[in-house]
């Protein structure tokens, strides 16, 4: 492991020599594209040159869409036979991304690659093809609460950077990146983390959910704020639910492709089964349901919580409804259930 330290200018340079062998994604700046007039947005998207990399916003959306697409085609059938569909592409991608996104990804890894002891394929080959190098996080965005998640710091990552100023500094710990960043000159540099966020979230441990929690009167409010537009699913780095639809194409109702597709707790639609029959029909009933996964089912089988406390659940939500708050008030009730 080393350390090197860089000037903006020498390092747009490494940067654009690191984009001439693999692809580069971070957040990246769309003027005029955001939710209202005259507003930004920002996402994840391929990087240009270093320039493009927005440090100061955090992204509307995750990048969990680069091993788990919004859309994509599984394989194609015919009446005969079916064939999986090519990768779009081959080599590595650099993924810019801050300690809560890295946490992330290791969520989506065990719903992916762990859950059920079968490996999903499709998102297996895009994760492998994934290098992060790690944007330190010292101070906290708007409605960040990844302290209380114990998701500020990270570990997983091929590099780590410190923009400062005019000087760039990097922490390499893949060999294979070495070779890339060893022009630069020595440096002690080891990434920091934030440690406290301004909004806290007094996250609840309990081995099993009371029956009362299940029925408590809190999630009745959520009946009637709750529009379930399912900004909060697909904004969400380790929300992993979808649907599969097979498209036929016109010239024959036996040839066409199968596709995966982002799909939420919240939206309407989601819970509906053969012949009409629906759960969890009410809003509020669909905001226990992902609480609880985010906090307490997940946990239950992976050792971890969900939710990683990036916030942009909070960000997004038409309504303004705070699902940082939400799990407080889970916290209070369970107080008051168990009489403590």
């Amino acid at each position: 492991m080393s350390s090197y330290e860089f000037t903006r200018e020498e390092f747009s340079r490494v940067f654009d020599g690191l984009r001439a062998r693999c692809s580069l994604y971070g957040p990246k700046r769309f003027p005029g594209r955001g939710r209202f007039t005259n507003t930004d947005l920002v996402k994840y998207a391929q990087l240009n040159g270093l320039e493009e990399l927005e440090l100061e916003e955090k992204s509307y959306m995750s990048p969990k869409s680069l091993a788990f697409p919004a859309d994509e085609t599984l394989f194609y059938f015919t009446g005969q036979e079916f064939a999986e569909a090519p990768q779009d592409g081959e080599g590595e991608i650099v993924v810019f991304l801050r300690p809560c996104d890295i946490n992330g990804f290791r969520r989506l890894d065990a719903m992916f690659l762990e859950n059920g002891g079968t490996r999903d394929p499709y998102y297996q080959r895009r994760r492998e093809r994934l290098r992060f190098f790690m944007i330190e996080c010292t101070e906290s965005f708007d409605n960040c609460f990844c302290v209380s998640m114990k998701s500020n710091t990270a570990d997983d990552y091929s590099a780590a950077l410190r923009f400062s100023g005019d000087s760039v500094l990097v922490e390499v710990k893949d060999d294979e990146f070495e070779g890339v960043f060893s022009a630069g000159r020595p440096s002690g540099f080891k990434p920091e983390f934030v440690r406290e966020n301004r909004k806290r979230v007094d996250v609840p441990d309990v081995d099993e959910m009371p029956p009362e929690m299940f029925a408590h009167p809190m999630w009745d409010e959520y009946d009637q704020r709750c529009i379930a537009c399912g900004r909060c699913n697909t904004s969400c780095v380790t929300c992993t639910c979808f649907s599969t639809r097979d498209l036929f194409y016109s010239d024959s109702r036996l040839s066409g492709e199968r596709r995966r597709v982002w799909d939420g707790c919240h939206l309407d639609g989601f819970t509906e089964m053969a012949g009409g029959a629906s759960y969890r029909e009410k809003k509020g009933e669909r905001m226990r349901f992902k609480t609880f996964h985010k906090i307490y089912d997940f946990r239950k089988r992976f050792g971890y919580d969900m939710c990683v406390g990036c916030g942009r659940c909070d960000d997004v939500c038409p309504e303004y409804i705070s699902f940082a708050e939400c799990i407080n008030r889970v916290s209070a009730a369970l107080k008051e259930v168990e009489g403590r």
